[in-house]
């Protein structure tokens, strides 16, 4: 899977404002994986300068915890080695884009400079991530959101009346590229669209760098601290991939694309299918969403929708964000822009990112959908 061609391709029609602005990004977002360790061990070393103001007689008492710290360090350097070898494969990549060169030199000062509060959130939640799409232990997790969307597109577009390889199939916010992977590996065409500069830089990896399965240690919930119930539990380990992420059917059939799915995609009745998973929350205006995918998708074309409305432009100063209930948006998808409703499901549980053995836990109520754009429209 070509990602570097599908980010060169993204940019031919920028600006040279708006290149300098898109490589000002990707350095401030590499610099951020960059700054993973010195941030965690930062949070570690908060943690002891807390240990080391009690008193000696409460310190005796704290027979583990001295102790488990030392090991979370440790565990840090673990993490620490994938998000190097993100920024290791990305600069491989950026390598042969001339239109974003990012210098050795360049590379080194960045190590030096301090990352954002928001920007360390998203890569610890990058690393999150590895575990729900590309670990044996988010299997559940998957098969909650994952699963219902690809047994429908099965049904739709079963191999009895269809060549799967003439089937194209779109996963706008793929992520990682989990859902899309799978998809394509049924043999499907599939390409997978993400705007996340860090969700790009990792699924670039996990896709075309890492050639086999089980070959890398994560610990997804090491800078847990609240909320445990034991010290092993904050420590545990996964090992990714649980697949070969090359190992897809017939080469081509999968790719990734980056931008914002309203200014990527616009090329009308191009799609037979548009899969959303946890992905329709995140615009700033939920009805450009269902236009466009209405616009973009074949007549005949199906709209398999999974996930919950969390907006996640609702709390953000200066953002525009229209935040609607699940009825309104049915209602103007059928009534206003024509959409067809043929399966809905209300209330089912499902999960993101969640830490199995944190002692919070936290469920959306989720919505599975399947709509159908008339033939003739």
């Amino acid at each position: 899977m070509a990602a570097s061609e599908q980010e060169s391709e993204s940019r031919k029609n920028f600006t040279d404002e708006e290149l300098e602005q898109e490589k000002e990004h990707i350095q401030r977002v590499i610099n951020a994986f960059l700054s993973y360790r010195p941030h965690a061990l930062q949070r570690i070393s908060r943690a002891l300068i807390n240990y080391h103001k009690l008193s000696s007689h409460h310190q005796k008492m704290l027979t583990q915890y001295a102790e488990h710290l030392t090991a979370v360090r440790t565990a840090v350097d673990t993490n620490y080695q994938l998000a190097q070898g993100i920024v290791a494969a990305a600069m491989r990549m950026f390598d042969n884009d001339p239109q974003i060169t990012i210098p050795d030199a360049k590379l080194l000062s960045l190590q030096h400079q301090i990352a954002s509060g928001f920007d360390m959130e998203k890569v610890k939640t990058t690393i999150k991530q590895f575990y729900r799409d590309w670990s044996s232990e988010g299997q559940a997790e998957r098969d909650t959101c994952y699963k219902p969307i690809i047994d429908e597109i099965k049904k739709r577009f079963p191999f009895t009346e269809y060549t799967p390889s003439e089937v194209s199939i779109l996963v706008p916010g793929a992520g990682l590229g989990r859902l899309a992977w799978e998809i394509a590996h049924l043999g499907y065409q599939c390409q997978g669209n993400e705007f996340s500069m860090y969700m790009l830089l990792g699924s670039h990896f996990i896709l075309n760098e890492v050639t086999q399965s089980h070959s890398i240690t994560i610990h997804p919930w090491l800078l847990h601290f609240c909320n445990s119930m034991s010290y092993h539990n904050q420590l545990c380990s996964v090992r990714i991939p649980d697949v070969i992420p090359g190992n897809i059917p017939t080469y081509g059939l999968f790719s990734m694309a980056a931008g914002d799915f309203l200014e990527v995609y616009n090329e009308k009745d191009k799609w037979d299918c548009v899969a959303t998973c946890y992905f329709m929350d995140t615009a700033h205006n939920i009805i450009s969403y269902l236009e466009n995918i209405y616009n973009i998708m074949k007549p005949g074309g199906y709209w398999v929708n999974f996930g919950p409305l969390l907006y996640h432009f609702a709390d953000m100063p200066n953002e525009l964000s229209i935040e609607l209930c699940y009825d309104d948006i049915h209602r103007i998808a059928e009534d206003e822009i024509g959409f067809q409703f043929l399966e809905e499901q209300r209330d089912i549980k499902s999960s993101y990112i969640a830490d199995p053995y944190s002692m919070m836990q936290m469920n959306y109520k989720c919505v599975f959908s399947v709509a159908r754009k008339p033939q003739t429209h």
